[in-house]
């Protein structure tokens, strides 16, 4: 089933990645499992703080995402700002940018490689039950684009990265230098300080 649509690519290591969120007073996503899925189920229904909460699996370049960053709203587990990250190394970016391969290629580059980190962020807004499957999930505002913009304007504000540049769909990124959703087809790109 599509998931997220990408919107965001930040050029960094996994290190400045963490430093950068961490910055802005982003929390990591805790894995899913058997014991986050409870935790997240009670403090669903309690309504209870859980700023750690897992994400559901999405899946880019043949994997789950390799991590994820949430930041909460009114303290409310039903609330959030959240974004996956998947890495993609800066050669094999260039070497397949505007082919099929591109978005084909399932290795992970080293966490301590400088590379592209493509980013799906969106807006959870409470929950709902997914039609095909009946499991309940999080609602997510339709508008990835104000999430977008609103996930760079908190790293911009704390200082976390550097240039910011907005591509359109199809268009070449410089990368040798550096539910239903309405999306204009932007990603915005920045590299971490």
């Amino acid at each position: 089933m599509p998931g997220d649509p990408v919107n965001v690519v930040l050029v960094g290591t996994l290190q400045q990645l963490h430093a950068a969120f961490a910055t802005a007073g982003w929390s990591q996503a805790d894995r899913l499992g058997l014991a986050s899925s409870w935790h997240m189920i009670r403090a669903f229904v309690f309504n209870a703080p859980y700023p750690t909460a897992p994400f559901s699996t999405l899946y880019l370049f043949g994997r789950g995402q390799d991590v994820g960053f949430q930041k909460a709203i009114d303290d409310s587990p039903r609330k959030r700002h959240h974004i996956r990250f998947w890495a993609l190394s800066l050669a094999r970016g260039e070497a397949t940018l505007g082919t099929a391969g591109f978005w084909l290629n399932t290795d992970r580059p080293p966490d301590d490689a400088r590379v592209l980190w493509v980013g799906a962020g969106t807006k959870d807004t409470g929950f709902s039950l997914t039609q095909l499957t009946f499991q309940v999930t999080h609602a997510t505002d339709a508008d990835t684009n104000a999430e977008r913009d609103y996930i760079i304007a908190e790293l911009r504000k704390n200082q976390v990265i550097g240039d910011v540049a907005s591509y359109q769909s199809g268009q070449h990124l410089p990368i040798e230098h550096v539910n239903h959703y309405i999306a204009d087809g932007e990603i915005t790109m920045a590299s971490l300080a």
